[in-house]
């Protein structure tokens, strides 16, 4: 790596990626911002849209940097989009963005980066890369509720290595207030929550589009019919309201057969399981066996676990985590292995 060294920002028209370039720029790197072209249709999730790239162009221009526009659109739809839609036909319930780091931002952006002379590529998640000894780790954000190190657990070494995570140490309000006080048009913009290819509570009518739904049978763990569906894209594990069924007392989906379109409804008791058997397990340093803490949601709660093999098992039973979804694995605030739940 040069003295300077050439930084690659992915600027997606946000105030964190904004903020993770100026800072950059004040450290010294030589920066050029590129937006990544993911999605040409219908959103209103805040980003994969016109307005965005012209959000970041504009930040781009306001803190002197090159702006390019990649367009990735269709490994986006390959990757992400299809995958997206297989698995809910499939019964389980997939984390689209975890696919995209993987496979765009992290797979081919780095690439690509390093093809053009970049030493490093940025974005503006929050969480923090430390180095330990001769390894690097992977931490989580300054800002608790806003840490996004969940999402990235299928960074490694050699991922980390060429990555920097500038706005990991501000909690979001201290980002925002830089930004501001750089005049950014990003400043105060809203963030972005939901899928960014599918317009706001139309799941269903996206999938729709693009599958064969099944009508099926709605089941409760005895086995008899309390009710019918129209394909079981419309279920994930763990799902409370939506289900078409009034019994009197809350019930909870506990399990999806797409072979059958049968989905099944049972108590909070029902849900309850001892351990998660995961697939694609991942290590971001060393691998490691025994007491950690698991993750099972973007923002949710780590609880005491151990990792044996691809089996977390859980000190106590918890809510069945949906197939699909995201496990990981923490030691403290570093995040040292994931997976995704069988």
């Amino acid at each position: 790596m040069s003295t300077v060294p050439r930084t690659l920002v992915a600027m997606s028209g946000g105030v964190d990626s904004s903020v993770a370039a100026a800072l950059l720029i004040e450290q010294g790197h030589d920066v050029t911002a590129v937006t990544l072209k993911l999605w040409g249709g219908a959103s209103d999730s805040g980003c994969c849209s016109v307005s965005d790239v012209e959000d970041a162009r504009r930040v781009a221009a306001q803190l002197g940097i090159p702006h390019y526009v990649f367009n990735y659109s269709d490994d986006f739809t390959t990757s992400v989009v299809e995958p997206y839609v297989d698995a809910y036909t499939a019964g389980t319930t997939p984390n689209p963005c975890v696919e995209c780091n993987r496979s765009i931002k992290f797979g081919r952006l780095l690439t690509r980066a390093t093809t053009l002379g970049f030493d490093l590529v940025a974005t503006g998640h929050h969480a923090r890369i430390a180095r330990e000894g001769s390894g690097l780790r992977l931490c989580r954000g300054a800002d608790r509720a806003k840490d996004q190190s969940y999402v990235l657990f299928m960074l490694g070494q050699r991922e980390l290595a060429r990555t920097v995570l500038p706005v990991g140490a501000l909690t979001k309000h201290e980002v925002r207030e830089r930004a501001a006080a750089l005049g950014l048009r990003t400043a105060a913009k809203p963030e972005s929550m939901d899928v960014c290819f599918i317009q706001r509570g139309g799941r269903a009518a996206f999938l729709a589009e693009r599958s064969e739904p099944r009508a099926g049978t709605i089941v409760d763990t005895s086995g008899a019919v309390v009710g019918r569906h129209p394909g079981v894209a419309s279920f994930t594990v763990g799902q409370r309201r939506g289900t078409g069924v009034a019994v009197g007392e809350r019930r909870y989906v506990v399990d999806i057969d797409a072979a059958s379109a049968t989905v099944t409804l049972g108590t909070r008791a029902d849900l309850l399981r001892d351990a998660v058997e995961l697939r694609d397990v991942s290590f971001v340093g060393d691998p490691v066996q025994g007491a950690l803490a698991a993750q099972v949601r973007a923002h949710g709660t780590p609880v005491a676990a151990t990792l044996s093999g691809s089996t977390v098992r859980f000190a106590e039973p918890q809510a069945r985590v949906a197939p699909g979804q995201v496990v990981a694995l923490y030691d403290g605030d570093a995040l040292v292995a994931g997976g995704i739940a069988a």
